[in-house]
């Protein structure tokens, strides 16, 4: 008799632990490089056979908008991971916090549920993988001498709760010649999701200088607070930053990226992940900044054109193709799965690098088959007979 595997969220937060940042980059390096290398290839027609040896299927989301979410429906398929379909409930007003997300993984020798896999946090910690990737890209581990870091995040959430353990983890004072030393987030209110995410980070990481702020930046505002000119400090001596928000209007202006005595680029290197945003009416940061950018790497190129508010609202970065699709022709954007990373001169250059990244599918198989292969060797969650 057939049956499926039930993951809980503590079943998954248990695993999580035992794989190391090293291993979530490796994981998100082979999806993006075999999803980057399949767009270069020749897609066969969807009725021929060639279909069934193509190594990565990624149709377009599909969402369903219901009263108080709007859920997304996110099929995929590696050849070498298998298949998986993701379903996430993104709240509107009054529809509660965080993102209800279940991952359904397919048995492809007999076409029936192999795993069902709670995904909430699973979600956020592939995208923190994410933007780690592309991080280290800029700002690797290893440098002849020791420097301290700052990381600023905006948003308070699962994603920003992710991402900050991951950060700190990866570059740590025992393991990494670049250290973060100094952590701040940036939320809407000064809730008790940000209260305990900070009371956490400060036991689980004492060598970080941990501060938050409650802050929303207000572009004609006309005088400035003192939460003001902090978060503006912090931005503009921000080495690496992450946003992980809902909003349509930018969290800070670009100008907080610029010398202060000048208009021109800082000379420090900075490193901005985008990771909230997946509606066109959604931004995380303004069109001068996107600009500016000495490099914008996406995790698709055709799904952030569709869906990524900061390229599509920046003038000429998106257009119309013949066939009617849109279309990213900024050379500047590379997919992150094809980008060869510079010599890291980020002190000679200075400016601005950004990962944007609305999710691909691919990451939800390559991470959920991970997970329940580890659950299986494991003897972890449950098993519920299915026929």
């Amino acid at each position: 008799m057939s049956s499926t595997l039930i993951l809980s969220a503590q079943d998954v937060d248990k695993l999580v632990k035992e794989i190391s940042p090293k291993r979530l980059i490796d994981l998100m390096r082979t999806v993006f490089q075999t999803l980057s290398a399949s767009h270069e290839q020749q897609s066969p027609p969807s009725t021929s056979p060639l279909l069934l040896e193509t190594t990565i299927q990624t149709p377009h989301r599909a969402s369903i908008e219901t009263p108080k979410h709007t859920t997304l429906f996110m099929p995929s398929r590696m050849s070498s991971q298998g298949t998986a379909i993701k379903i996430v409930s993104v709240p509107k007003a009054g529809g509660g916090d965080g993102l209800p997300a279940t991952t359904v993984v397919i048995d492809e020798a007999t076409g029936g549920i192999k795993a069902i896999v709670n995904a909430r946090n699973l979600t956020a910690q592939r995208n923190a993988a994410g933007s780690l990737l592309a991080t280290s890209m800029f700002i690797p581990k290893y440098n002849l001498i020791q420097e301290p870091m700052t990381l600023v995040c905006f948003g308070a959430g699962a994603q920003i709760a992710a991402h900050v353990r991951l950060f700190l983890t990866h570059y740590d004072e025992a393991t990494s010649d670049r250290t973060i030393t100094r952590c701040v987030i940036v939320n809407r209110s000064d809730n008790v999701r940000l209260q305990t995410l900070v009371h956490d980070l400060r036991r689980g990481h004492p060598n970080v200088r941990v501060t938050s702020y409650a802050f929303t930046w207000d572009p004609v505002a006309t005088t400035m607070s003192t939460q003001h000119a902090e978060v503006e400090a912090a931005v503009r001596s921000a080495d690496m930053i992450v946003c992980a928000t809902s909003s349509e209007t930018p969290l800070f202006p670009s100008s907080w990226m610029t010398d202060p005595n000048s208009s021109s680029l800082r000379r420090r290197c900075c490193h901005i992940n985008l990771v909230g945003s997946y509606k066109p009416t959604m931004c995380e940061i303004d069109s001068e900044l996107v600009r500016r950018a000495r490099f914008i790497l996406v995790d698709s190129k055709t799904a952030c054109a569709k869906e990524a508010g900061e390229l599509i609202s920046t003038p000429g970065m998106v257009v119309i193709s013949k066939a009617g699709e849109p279309e990213i022709v900024d050379e500047r954007v590379v997919e992150i799965g094809a980008f060869t990373a510079p010599l890291h001169d980020d002190e000679g250059e200075g400016g601005v690098t950004i990962f944007k990244s609305v999710g691909v599918g691919a990451q939800d198989v390559a991470i959920a088959s991970l997970i329940v292969g580890m659950a299986e060797q494991k003897h972890i969650g449950i098993k519920v007979p299915f026929e």
